[in-house]
């Protein structure tokens, strides 16, 4: 095994792998509780019967999910590289497909499919290079950001730190509600835990506000710690079912957005971690192709267990800072992940008090990537800032994502600089304005 995971030339071996990958799952751990929290759309208020997903079902599949991905990415692609069910990406998939198209979660859960099944195509026909590089990096950076702050809207929604007000559309809620003043505290500690340096600050934060509301009484105490694994046939194979409905203008477009968050998600997220291990050679990114097909395969397990896209997760640098070089850290995290199957009956304490802080700062640190966009050309500034305001302001990453897309080409041309942009972004453009007559 030492030679597989090629420990040598590496310079590690398994202790040090063993435990970055506890340090990697301990950062990452928050998704188990926080996506079927999402999916189930629990926190929407009066939600018809069979609109949201079975929670305990989520459960199971986004844990599956992440075993089978991270694992696949430790034996094919040899990286330290873990995965899950994307935080972003599912805010999409239940809150834009689910709860504002309407569009069934059982048909969502195919366009997953579909977007992975794609992804596993491009992989293979080498066309991913020349997709990545027709859109300009700052639309990448603003999507990326755009979507952090969609996040953190849902979560301090969830928290009830921002409510409906009819005059002004938003306003500040009641910050003497006991469940918002615990959510509250949840983005304080959590705060104050990255601000140390902590890795997995996010998930001991989760875990400190969850104590103080058991503590307070604002939460439950939990009536078991282990327990049997849920069901998951509510979800299982729903994907195959529904895959005949995906044929619609409207799913089209869904299905792209899946795969345009998926595809840059994860380039970003290699080219960070295999930065900071020192993998990076000649200004290229050795067994890039194993790494995207293990990404692309797990969106695949992923869709037919039940949740949405799974990606690589950026909190793998964690691990790598911790020490860990090979694919054995992936595996690792991937055994952690099944075993955290018993731990259901964690659910019922998982409030949205206590998931809200976790949306709140993931999407702060998201928002870091506006730093890369160049703010002094205005062509550029405008598409990208409208990009990501729209986000959030529609309730919509599709919304945010071909408003950002249409006007980029329109800027570039004022500006003269249309021999510059590339063929697919008209194509987009044109895509995307059809999108806002025949289904807006």
């Amino acid at each position: 095994m030492k030679r597989f995971f090629q420990f040598e030339q590496l310079g590690t071996n398994y202790k040090t792998e063993f435990i970055a990958g506890l340090t990697t799952f301990l950062s990452m751990a928050y998704i188990l509780f926080v996506n079927p929290t999402i999916l189930s759309l629990s926190t929407v208020p009066d939600l018809p019967e069979g609109v949201g997903m079975d929670k305990g079902a989520v459960f199971v599949a986004t844990a599956l999910a992440a075993a089978v991905g991270s694992i696949l990415m430790g034996l094919i692609a040899n990286y330290p590289i873990a995965l899950a069910p994307g935080l972003g990406i599912n805010a999409f998939f239940a809150y834009t497909v689910v709860l504002t198209m309407g569009i069934p979660w059982q048909t969502a859960l195919a366009g997953t499919l579909a977007s992975g099944l794609i992804f596993i195509v491009l992989t293979l026909s080498g066309l991913r290079e020349t997709i990545i590089n027709c859109i300009p990096s700052e639309l990448k950076h603003a999507v990326g950001a755009g979507i952090g702050l969609f996040i953190a809207f849902i979560g301090f929604q969830n928290a009830g730190i921002i409510v409906n007000n009819d005059n002004v559309l938003v306003g500040l809620g009641d910050l003497s509600n006991h469940s918002t003043l615990l959510a509250i505290f949840g983005v304080i500690i959590t705060v104050l835990l990255l601000a140390k340096g902590v890795k997995a600050g996010v998930f001991f934060g989760m875990v400190m506000t969850a104590v103080v509301g058991i503590i307070t009484g604002v939460v439950s105490t939990p009536t078991a710690v282990v327990g049997s694994i849920p069901s998951i046939e509510p979800t299982f194979g729903a994907a195959f079912t529904h895959f005949g409905d995906i044929f619609t203008l409207e799913m089209a477009v869904v299905i792209l957005t899946f795969l345009f968050v998926d595809f840059f998600d994860t380039a970003g997220t290699l080219v960070a971690v295999a930065g900071q291990a020192g993998f990076i050679k000649d200004n290229k990114l050795p067994r890039a192709g194993r790494a995207l097909f293990s990404d692309s395969a797990a969106t695949v397990t992923g869709a037919v267990f039940g949740t949405s896209t799974t990606t690589s997760f950026v909190e793998s640098t964690s691990g790598v800072a911790a020490g860990g070089r090979s694919g054995f850290t992936a595996v690792v995290v991937g055994g952690f992940f099944l075993l955290s199957l018993f731990f259901s009956p964690l659910l019922a304490i998982i409030t949205p008090a206590v998931t809200a802080p976790a949306l709140i700062v993931v999407g702060m640190l998201m928002v870091a990537s506006l730093k890369e966009v160049d703010w002094s050309r205005f062509e550029i500034a405008a598409p990208a800032f409208l990009t990501v305001l729209m986000m959030p302001l529609t309730y919509s990453i599709a919304t945010g994502i071909a408003i950002g897309f249409i006007l980029y080409p329109i800027t570039m041309i004022a500006k003269g600089r249309y021999k510059e942009i590339h063929p697919v972004m008209y194509i987009l453009c044109g895509l995307f304005i059809l999108y806002f007559i025949f289904l807006k």
